[in-house]
């Protein structure tokens, strides 16, 4: 296998699949994803994708919305362009393929499309274009048969990237180190049937692994979502930024054999009211928009109800909506309740929240190139600047889009216009004096107690003496993963514990340092924003020895 290529794209959500197909006609494309090319955080979006479409709506109102939820952490000149490029994207969605939900009551024009919009909490406008209740599905499906069928891209699935491989990377037994001479020339990638690690050599490398959500005990995210992009790119030597903004969603289904079903905000959009065990809405005491209040704020609510209580759960109820309007808008969250024995049109639905989504990441510019020269991170891996402190509903697969699109006409321009051909080969990887682990209870145990003390320490509510109890156990637990990782060869339960350990102390680190509360970070210590101190990102880069 020639293990050489142009663009060396490392997961395969929306992001990944996007970029791929725009630079694929410029060069050979391998796309490597730990699992099958469908399993990805993207393909499990419900809610949609937010643009301006509406008459009514405005690209203005759709910035001054992202601003507002991310609490004066955002970027402007980013939320301008990923918003203003928003309908473009979309429309090229719909030219390969997709197919979103149509208003049959309106008449397209030349300006917008006759789609049905909904409407989701932050949103000052219904502008959420969606496929039923399975968008992200659709988007990926398409992308995908489009990836399959295309010459120029190999998609390796069951592969599993390990780190990256700088130019000046040396390898001895399993450990990576670099220098500060940050160009990046491909990564080492775990083939998880046959065991073996291949070197790939790539020209330009993207990170699209998507987000981190394992490395909590409850979340929505599927199992692959372990933070890998945000890992490798540490430890290569890029920056990271903002993890401490953890989005959780505060709708996951609450049933003891229902593991990570997300009950979407769009529920919430037609009209669902949370309440209590006693049939009692709370959502007015928390904030004037109520049950269409921002993620966090809604979060937190529940968090507080629950400690109140003393309740495992709270309730979300649509029964008073038409059942047959119900059924129609949500196909799929209808037929998965009935499956745990809850109609929807009926009764209400139990929910807890859920870790959901990492507002922060590797950092990148405008067009996704970090720090690393030739290395890009696009998707929810990076840091881009357009959610700040909390990410607007349905504001991600729109930055998936733009992004990819960004990201690829800047690559494009890169592979033209670098010479390459002073490019060291990356050395092959050693696993010399290693052995198979006959240890494994060591990763199981760690990778249970990172995402439990995650939970209880650094969840929805935290507070300095949390905080510290959580950096000592990630200390701790990060001396024995390198023990073992020096000792042992790789397989995937360690790669993936591995990462989750980074991103944990990731976030730990953020979260300790910022000594205030904004958008999802709130410490009880201290309730209050402080401007004068604390507006502005939260920065790390890994120090070099």
């Amino acid at each position: 296998m020639d293990l050489t290529t142009d663009f060396l794209i490392i997961g395969s959500g929306v992001a990944g699949l996007t970029l791929a197909l725009k630079v694929a006609h410029a060069g050979r494309v391998v796309i490597v994803t730990k699992k099958e090319i469908m399993d990805s955080n993207s393909s499990q979006a419900q809610g949609g994708i937010a643009s301006v479409f509406s008459e009514v709506d405005s690209f203005d109102l759709h910035i001054k919305d992202t601003l507002e939820a991310g609490d004066n952490l955002c970027n402007r000149e980013i939320v301008e362009m990923v918003v203003k490029n928003g309908p473009d994207r979309i429309r090229e969605l719909i030219d390969l393929g997709a197919r979103f939900n149509i208003n049959s009551e309106k008449s397209p024009n030349d300006h917008f499309l006759n789609l049905d919009l909904g409407q989701e909490g932050g949103h000052s406008q219904k502008r959420i274009v969606h496929a039923q209740d399975m968008t992200g599905k659709e988007i990926e499906t398409v992308l995908a048969s489009h990836v399959k069928k295309h010459p120029n891209i190999q998609v390796l699935e069951h592969h599993m990237a390990i780190d990256l491989v700088t130019c000046s990377t040396r390898i001895k037994r399993g450990l990576v180190t670099t220098t500060h001479e940050d160009i990046c020339c491909g990564a080492y990638v775990l083939d998880c049937k046959t065991n073996r690690v291949k070197t790939f050599n790539a020209k330009i490398t993207i990170l699209a692994t998507g987000g981190a959500g394992k490395v909590y005990l409850y979340t929505s995210n599927p199992d692959i979502a372990t933070g890998d992009g945000i890992a490798m790119g540490y430890r290569a030597g890029a920056t990271v930024a903002n993890m401490e903004f953890v989005q959780f969603h505060p709708t996951c289904l609450y049933h003891p054999e229902a593991k990570n079903f997300l009950i979407s905000e769009a529920v919430r959009g037609e009209g669902a009211v949370l309440m209590g065990k006693n049939g009692r809405p709370f959502m007015e005491k928390y904030d004037p928009q109520k049950d269409l209040a921002c993620r966090d704020v809604v979060a937190r609510a529940i968090d507080t109800e629950l400690k109140r209580s003393g309740d495992d759960c709270v309730f979300l109820d649509i029964s008073h909506a038409d059942a047959g309007f119900v059924q129609k808008r949500f196909p799929n969250l209808y037929e998965k309740c009935l499956s745990f024995g809850i109609d929807m049109t009926k009764e209400p639905i139990p929910v807890v929240p859920a870790a959901h989504y990492l507002c922060g990441g590797v950092v990148t510019d405008i067009y996704g190139r970090t720090d690393i020269q030739r290395l890009y991170a696009i998707g929810e891996t990076a840091c881009t600047g357009l959610h700040g402190a909390n990410r607007l509903a349905s504001n991600s697969l729109i930055e998936a889009l733009v992004y990819a699109n960004s990201a690829s006409q800047n690559a494009l321009e890169a592979l033209k216009s670098t010479n390459f051909s002073n490019t060291p080969v990356p050395p092959e990887w050693d696993e010399t004096g290693t052995t198979d682990s006959d240890e494994q209870i060591m990763v199981s145990h760690n990778w249970d107690e990172i995402r439990r003390f995650m939970w209880n320490y650094v969840g929805i509510v935290r507070s300095d003496k949390r905080l510290e109890r959580a950096k000592r156990r990630i200390e701790n637990i990060q001396n024995e993963i390198r023990d073992y990782y020096w000792n042992f060869k790789v397989m995937p339960d360690l790669i993936e514990l591995r990462n989750i350990a980074v991103v944990a102390e990731l976030i730990i680190m953020c979260a300790r340092r910022r000594k205030e509360s904004r958008g999802l970070h709130y410490n009880i210590g201290y309730p209050n924003h402080d401007d004068e101190r604390w507006l502005k990102d939260s920065v790390i880069r890994r120090p070099y020895f």
